[in-house]
C-alpha cells in the first residue's frame, strides 16, 4: 500500500499549508515581524551570513509528470494517520521489548552490560534513520525529484542512487568491522566501571552487525520518504522490535542477554527487507521525456557534499553522545542504575516521538518546496509543525508527570523487575519529562537548517554547546543526586540546544517569525502546567495503577484541552475542530 498525494492545478500549491491555518495567518505572513521571502533575502544578502536559501523558480513539469504536484491536506492527514498507526505500533513493541527484557533479566548487572552494547544501535539510528542521513538525503531526493519533473536528461534520481549507495554501503560496513573488532576498548571507554565487561564485549560485536542494515535502511526510507512514499519507512520499527522480541524469547535460555542482541542484528536485516519491494517499484519508474537541457544528473550527484554529510552526521553524533555521558556517570553508581536510565527515557520519550510523526511526514514537503524556490510555503509549513508537535509533545509530557508511578508499575513491575525499581524509574522518568519540549523543539528546528541540501555549521555548533552543558551539570550533580542529577543534566542540556537553535533561525535556515512562535508556544507550556499539576493531585489520591492510570491521565488531558482551547493554541484548536467535523461527517452518513 502507497499514499499517493492528490493532483492539483498549480494554481493550488499553497493548499497544503491550510492545514489548521487562518486566513489572517497568512495576511501576516506576509507582512509580520520579519520574515517574508523577502526579508530571508535581505539577510542572506549580507556578507558575513550562512549561504542563502534558493532563490524563487517556477518549476516546469514535463508532460505527464506528476513529481512537483504539491501534497494536500488529504495527501498530509492520510500519510500522518499512516506514519502514527505503524509508529505507535512500533512503539509498543518497543515497550513488550523493554518489558520482556526486564522479565527475563530483571534490572542488574546483565542488562546493564547489554545496554552498554545498546548504544551501538542507538546511535546508528539516530545517525543513520532519525536524523543523520535523513537530513541529507530527503532534500537531495527532493532535488532530484524535482529535476526529473522538469523533465531533463537523464534520471536524476538513479544518478543519485548510482553516486551514493555504493560508496554509503562500503562505509557501512568498514564501521561495522571497526566497532566488532575495537569492542573491548569500546566498552572500557563507555563504562570503565562495569562490573561484567566481557559480557559488554560479546553484545557490542554482535549488535556492531546492525550498522550495515540500519544503514541502509535509512537510505530507503529518506528515498521513499522523499517519493512521498510513507508506509514501508513507517514499519521498519514494527519489523525491527519484532525480531529483538522473537530473539530474546527463543535464545534466552541458551544465550541469556546475548540473545537480545542478536534480535538488534536480525531486526536490522528486517527494516531492509520491508522496503525492499517499494524501493525497487520505484526505482523502476520511467522519467519523463526531457524537456530543458541541463546536467541535472549532476546536480543530483552535488547534492550530497562531503560538507552536507559531515554536517548531519556531527549533528546527530552530538546529539546522540548524551547518552554517552549517561551512561559513562551512571557506570560510577550502583548495579541498575543505567537500566534505570534506559527504561525511564524510553517510556518519557513516547510523547516526544508522537509529537515528530507530523514532521516525518512534513520534512520531504518543506524541502520539496525550497527545491522548487517557494520559501513561503516552506516557512508556513515550518511554523504549523512547531506548534502542532509542541501541543502534542506537552499534553503527553503533562501525562507521563502526573502518573510516572502507575505508567512504570503497569508497564515493567514484573518478574525481575521489583518495587524499588519501580519507584527509582519512576522519579527518573519525571526529571527526564521536563527535557522533551527542548528534544521536540530541536527535532523540528534543525529540519529547517537541512533541508535546503546545503551544508550548515551551526547546529553542530548549538549541540555542541547543549553537550557541554550536560556534562558540567552532570559531572556536578552525579555525586549529591545520582541518576536524577544525571537526567537533570540531560534536560537541561537538550533545552540549551533549543533556545541556541531558536535564536539562530533566519538566512541559516527557513526564516521563521520566531517571536510569534515564541507567543503561540506560551500557550500550550501554559497549558501543560496546570494539567500536570491538576493529573499530579489526582494520581496521589488513587495510587492503584490501572484505575490511578485512568483517572489522573484523564484529567490531565481533559484539563490541557480545555486551557489549550480556551487560549486559543493553533495546533489544539483546529485538530478539535476536524474532530468535530468528521464526528458531523459520520453522524450524517449513519442518518442519510
Amino acid at each position: 500500500m502507497t499514499v499517493t498525494p492528490s493532483r492539483l492545478p498549480r494554481g493550488d500549491e499553497d493548499t497544503e499549508d491550510d492545514t489548521g491555518a487562518e486566513a489572517g495567518d497568512r495576511a501576516e505572513g506576509r507582512a509580520g515581524d520579519s520574515a517574508g521571502p523577502s526579508a530571508g533575502a535581505k539577510a542572506a544578502a549580507r556578507p558575513d551570513s550562512a549561504p542563502a536559501l534558493p532563490a524563487a523558480r517556477t518549476a516546469v513539469p514535463a508532460p505527464g509528470a506528476t513529481d512537483v504536484t504539491p501534497a494536500s491536506r488529504g495527501f498530509l492527514a492520510k500519510a500522518t494517520l499512516i506514519t502514527a498507526v505503524l509508529t505507535a505500533a512500533g512503539a509498543v513493541l518497543g515497550l513488550a521489548r523493554d518489558q520482556a527484557l526486564a522479565r527475563l533479566f530483571g534490572a542488574g548487572s546483565e542488562t546493564d552490560a547489554f545496554l552498554v552494547a545498546w548504544t551501538i544501535p542507538e546511535f546508528a539510528s539516530t545517525l543513520l534513520i532519525e536524523d543523520g542521513l535523513a537530513f541529507a538525503l530527503v532534500p537531495a531526493f527532493s532535488l532530484a525529484l524535482a529535476r526529473r519533473a522538469q523533465g531533463a536528461p537523464g534520471d536524476p534520481v538513479r544518478a543519485l542512487v548510482g553516486s551514493t549507495l555504493p560508496r554509503l554501503s562500503l562505509a557501512f560496513v568498514a564501521v561495522s568491522a571497526l566497532i566488532a573488532g575495537t569492542a573491548p576498548y569500546l566498552v572500557e571507554a563507555l563504562a570503565p566501571g562495569l562490573p561484567d565487561p566481557a559480557l559488554a564485549v560479546d553484545c557490542t560485536r554482535l549488535t556492531a552487525l546492525c550498522v550495515l542494515g540500519f544503514g541502509l535502511a535509512g537510505y530507503g526510507s529518506a528515498a521513499l520518504r522523499a517519493h512521498r512514499r510513507f508506509l514501508a519507512p513507517a514499519a521498519i520499527y514494527v519489523a525491527y522490535n519484532t525480531g529483538i522480541i522473537t530473539a530474546m524469547f527463543v535464545l534466552g535460555g541458551r544465550w541469556g542477554v546475548r540473545s537480545a542482541a542478536v534480535g538488534v542484528a536480525v531486526g536490522g536485516a528486517l527494516m531492509v527487507v520491508v522496503q525492499l519491494p517499494s524501493i525497487i517499484r520505484e526505482l523502476r519508474r520511467k522519467a519523463p521525456a526531457p524537456a530543458v537541457e541541463e546536467p541535472s544528473a549532476a546536480d543530483s550527484e552535488r547534492a550530497v557534499t562531503g560538507a552536507l554529510v559531515a554536517t548531519v552526521l556531527l549533528f546527530a553524533l552530538c546529539r546522540q553522545s548524551q547518552t554517552l555521558i549517561e551512561r559513562f556517570l551512571a557506570s560510577t553508581l550502583d548495579a541498575g542504575a543505567i537500566s534505570h536510565l534506559n527504561y525511564a527515557q524510553k517510556v518519557a520519550q513516547i510523547p516526544m516521538t508522537l509529537s515528530m510523526m507530523l514532521c516525518t511526514v512534513t520534512f520531504p514537503v518543506v524541502a520539496r518546496a525550497l527545491a522548487d524556490g517557494d520559501v513561503e510555503r516552506a516557512r508556513n509549513r515550518v511554523e504549523r509543525d512547531l506548534a502542532l508537535a509542541t501541543c502534542v509533545l506537552l499534553l503527553g509530557a503533562s501525562v507521563i508527570i502526573a502518573c510516572a508511578p502507575q505508567i512504570v508499575e503497569l508497564l515493567f513491575q514484573r518478574g525481575a523487575f521489583t518495587p524499588r525499581d519501580t519507584a527509582a524509574t519512576a522519579a527518573v522518568m519525571r526529571v527526564y519529562a521536563l527535557g522533551l519540549l527542548g528534544q521536540t523543539l530541536t527535532g523540528v528546528l534543525v529540519r529547517s537548517y537541512f533541508s535546503a541540501a546545503r551544508p550548515s555549521w551551526y547546529p553542530v555548533a548549538a549541540m555542541a554547546t547543549g553537550i557541554v552543558a550536560t556534562s558540567w551539570i552532570g559531572a556536578w550533580t552525579v555525586g549529591p543526586w545520582g541518576v536524577l542529577g544525571i537526567a537533570a543534566a540531560n534536560a537541561s542540556g537538550i533545552t540549551v540546544t533549543a533556545v541556541v537553535l531558536l535564536a539562530g533561525m533566519g538566512p541559516r535556515s527557513v526564516p521563521i517569525r520566531v517571536r510569534r512562535v515564541l507567543r503561540e508556544l506560551s500557550k500550550p507550556v501554559r497549558a501543560a502546567v496546570i494539567a500536570t499539576v491538576a493529573g499530579t493531585f489526582v494520581a496521589e489520591q488513587v495510587p492503584a495503577a490501572v484505575p490511578g492510570l485512568a483517572a489522573a491521565g484523564t484529567t490531565a488531558v481533559a484539563v490541557f484541552l480545555l486551557l489549550a482551547w480556551a487560549l486559543d493554541a493553533q495546533g489544539v484548536v483546529p485538530a478539535l475542530r476536524s474532530v468535530r467535523t468528521l464526528t458531523r461527517r459520520l453522524t450524517h452518513g449513519r442518518t442519510r
